[in-house]
């Protein structure tokens, strides 16, 4: 067995000392917050005391094929990542998380992923960082990569502690720091529905769509369609704020009951657009949050087919909301599935890489502070120039009335001849 140390914190605060892999493998709920599966998971180590860093997740590749480029990715995610904070990773550990399906046992799940663990080694080499443990998960047990001594570590793996039994353990429950379950448990809450109520959610946003695509292409109808999203919103947020607290369980068949069918169509096709999406993102912290995150939640579980790509938006402000809070966890599994549903989901991949680095919310809570602070103040100035009375023209200064045709509209051939255009605004489901 490899011995070592691994530290769950900095040198000022607290630490809690993993040796092993036996260790490791019960550490890892607490470190990503759920019981991660079907999970490729790498973690940053940093120092001669293995301090844990950057750590990121992506589900298992389901063809072989795929298995080098990722790897290839990962690795250079992880370190690339790190670097830009200005901390390069001394080693690195990866957990490779999969249950068996029927008739399958974990040695085997063990062996299949064997592979991939080697090509995430090498990965890893090749940018010049060690991987110290490389474990396999699955059904119960665990299995290290890395260590060719059967008397620690058998072929038919090692099972795994039992859960609240270890130091790990006993250290996350005096901090506070809870395991969600699994994260397909987490997941689900953001699925789309199921339920015979789907059929009657894709109907309304058939409607909506056929009603809100030709504003979207006018310059003044997109602007308009933003006000109605964002107000909508604001009104279905207050709802579910006033709404009577439910028990855990129930409380996402809540909140779907109390939003109809029109009115999430309403607010998932608004927040296609990419301004107004950046303004509802300004709801992440006090009391806005709570009741903003519960509404992403619900119109994500709206996305029903064939629109789960809309999904994209809400999941991202789920998971914006859930980092700005302090819910981590939270916040990869939303951001990790609006990444599956656009993979080119430019904020996703943003708020994405930097929850996953470590970094801190409040600097992009501050940008969009600034912006709606700068916002109302241009609305106030706007207004106040509104209410100002305007002094009479004197009589001697008026204009004198134009004569009688020369005021007709310009026409579109005219502009062409003078240079000017139209505004313009291309429309489509991607991001910006």
């Amino acid at each position: 067995m490899n011995q070592h140390h691994e530290s769950t914190g900095p040198a000022d605060e607290q630490q809690i000392t993993l040796r092993g892999p036996a260790e490791l493998a019960d550490a890892l709920p607490y470190l990503m917050g759920f019981h991660p599966n079907d999970s490729v998971i790498m973690v940053a180590l940093h120092g001669g005391r293995g301090r844990f860093g950057g750590r990121l997740r992506l589900g298992i590749p389901q063809s072989p094929q795929e298995w080098a480029p990722v790897a290839e990715q990962l690795a250079e995610c992880l370190i690339k990542g790190s670097e830009r904070r200005g901390e390069r990773p001394d080693a690195i550990v990866i957990f490779l998380c999969q249950d068996p399906a029927e008739g399958e046992s974990g040695s085997q799940i063990m062996e299949r992923l064997r592979p991939l663990a080697q090509r995430l080694r090498t990965a890893c080499g090749a940018l010049d960082v060690p991987v110290l443990e490389a474990l396999c998960i699955s059904d119960g047990r665990y299995w290290s990569y890395c260590c060719p001594d059967e008397r620690c570590c058998p072929t038919e793996g090692n099972r795994m502690a039992m859960p609240g039994t270890s130091v790990m353990a006993a250290a996350a429950a005096y901090a506070g720091i809870q395991v969600r379950g699994s994260l397909r448990e987490m997941e689900a809450r953001l699925a789309p529905l199921e339920t015979s109520a789907a059929a009657g959610q894709q109907r309304a946003l058939d409607s909506a769509g056929a009603e809100l695509m030709p504003r979207l292409l006018d310059e003044a109808g997109r602007e308009e369609v933003a006000r109605e999203t964002l107000g909508l919103a604001r009104q279905l947020m207050k709802r579910l704020r006033e709404a009577p607290v439910s028990a855990p369980s129930a409380s996402d068949v809540d909140d779907d009951r109390l939003i109809s069918h029109d009115e999430a169509a309403a607010v998932i096709l608004g927040l296609q657009d990419r301004e107004t999406r950046d303004r509802a993102a300004e709801w992440m912290e006090g009391p806005e949050a709570d009741s903003a995150l519960r509404l992403w939640r619900a119109l994500s579980r709206r996305c029903v087919a064939p629109y789960e790509e809309h999904a994209a938006a809400p999941l991202t402000l789920a998971g914006w909301v859930s980092w700005s809070t302090g819910d981590e966890a939270g916040a990869r599994v939303a951001l990790g599935l609006a990444l599956r549903m656009d993979p080119a989901y430019t904020f996703a991949q943003l708020l994405h890489e930097a929850c996953n680095q470590g970094l801190d919310p409040e600097t992009l809570r501050r940008c969009l502070r600034g912006e709606r602070s700068a916002r109302t103040g241009r609305h106030r100035r706007r207004t106040d120039r509104s209410a100002r009375p305007r002094a009479a023209r004197p009589a001697a200064t008026r204009r004198k009335k134009a004569p009688s045709g020369s005021a007709r509209p310009e026409s579109a051939a005219t502009r062409r001849r003078s240079g000017r255009a139209t505004p313009t605004r291309r429309v489509s489901g991607g991001e910006g």
